[in-house]
């Protein structure tokens, strides 16, 4: 029976989650024998829940990597540069597979890491870097080679997915239930890579370029969060027939491969609609497929732990594929900004002050860019005299409608920042 040998860099809850997993390996299908026989951290004497002892402990990451009993070297340390990217840089070169669950890495430096794989002829495996145990990496890159993929969409964040999800069942502030997210171990001490959708990027950046055979170009991943997003705007798309998710999206254009992630509003019969809580979800629509979804936890130790052990498992047999599933003959595209000219339906809220003419300056300033209106929601003034107006807007471009918006947000009678989110209708 074949034995893999790893050295494990990173013990934190992931990296636990790994040695419990090769502790009890006789219960998992594993085609061979797993063995860790180094191991590194920061700290030799931090309390763990599992036991390291019997593990050759390695000061420095990198030392690790090329250590000649180390077949494997596995990266859960994390950040895109630092120690992490150096550790893994020297694995390659000194011709090892890597698994590694570090989505900022891949996001940021993954190009040249694949380039480097393919020049050493060794894998570089990252499932574990996007949605946990949802195996959705290896489903596009594998499983989806006969399909004709025009679009990826995903729920890719469980911090902002249960901000958006409690806010709305318990009518709370948002600052209230960060807090409680922070408590459950649903966000960090330090929230902001979650809520301000950078996380959530990472992992669309990945996908995208896995789906369209793209060159990974992070710099052109547009990004916004759900740290703006109020109670109100939940409460008055709830109203209208919409959920308010936080939603990544892939998209190939004429001009090439579009990626962002930004907050959405979709129709309740939307399946991402129905996704709530801390579970991850991702939407592939193409041809002649339709459309799949996965959906599954995606974080936490035992799901992320059991993703890395998935991929060390495909490593007894390695093949040496493009980490991202490219081959010499297929057309590589490249990431684009979205062209203004975009089209969507779009739910904007204003607040608006209690006086007379209001309501019509807002309509004249709509329809000054061509925006017409579906659906409008407005509700009494609050004691601060600020009116709430919620509206559905018929399909228009991108650009038109930031422009309307931004013309909203200059009239005398607007309080505040008006909200303004696209409508995904696919259903």
């Amino acid at each position: 029976m074949k034995t893999v040998r790893l050295g494990v860099a990173g013990l934190g809850h992931v990296g636990c989650g790994l040695i419990e997993l090769v502790a009890r390996q006789a219960e998992l299908r594993l085609p061979g024998k797993v063995e860790v026989v180094g191991v590194s951290a920061r700290s030799r004497t931090r309390n763990r829940p599992v036991d390291i002892g019997g593990y050759r402990w390695f000061d420095d990451a990198a030392t690790l990597a090329e250590d000649p009993d180390v077949d494997v070297f596995v990266e859960l340390m994390g950040g895109s540069d630092g120690p992490a990217k150096f550790a893994v840089e020297t694995a390659l070169k000194a011709g090892k597979p890597v698994v590694t669950a570090n989505k900022a890495l891949i996001a940021m430096h993954g190009q040249a890491l694949e380039d480097l794989a393919q020049a050493q002829d060794v894998d570089l495996m990252f499932e574990a870097a996007v949605a946990g145990g949802v195996p959705v990496v290896r489903v596009l890159r594998d499983s989806l080679t006969g399909v004709t993929i025009r679009r990826v969409t995903g729920i890719l964040n469980g911090t902002c997915n249960f901000l958006t999800t409690e806010m709305l069942r318990t009518g709370r502030a948002y600052e209230d239930v960060l807090d409680e997210a922070q408590r459950l171990g649903y966000a960090e001490a330090d929230p902001t890579l979650d809520v301000s959708g950078l996380d959530a990027a990472h992992k669309a950046a990945i996908l995208a370029s896995i789906a369209f055979t793209a060159d990974l170009d992070f710099d052109k991943v547009s990004v916004a969060g759900v740290d703006t997003i109020e109670v109100l705007d939940l409460v008055l798309a709830d109203r209208l027939g919409l959920r308010i998710k936080l939603i990544t999206e892939g998209l190939l254009s004429e001009e090439g491969v579009v990626c962002r992630v930004a907050p959405m509003a979709l129709p309740f019969d939307h399946p991402l609609a129905r996704v709530d809580g801390s579970l991850n979800t991702v939407r592939v629509e193409g041809t002649p497929l339709g459309a799949v979804t996965l959906t599954g936890p995606g974080a936490g130790a035992g799901p992320t732990a059991s993703a890395v052990m998935g991929d060390i498992s495909k490593l007894f047999s390695p093949t040496a594929r493009s980490p991202f599933g490219r081959a010499d003959h297929h057309v590589r595209r490249v990431f684009v900004d979205a062209a203004p000219g975009e089209r969507s339906a779009f739910f904007l809220r204003v607040k608006l002050s209690d006086k007379p003419g209001a309501l019509a300056s807002l309509s004249e300033a709509l329809a000054a860019q061509n925006v017409s209106v579906d659906k409008l929601l407005q509700d009494s003034a609050d004691e601060s005299g600020a009116s709430p107006v919620a509206i559905v807007t018929h399909v228009c471009s991108r650009g038109d409608m930031q422009t309307a918006a931004d013309h909203v947000a200059a009239l005398s009678s607007t309080i505040g920042a008006p909200q303004l989110i696209p409508i995904d209708s696919i259903g």
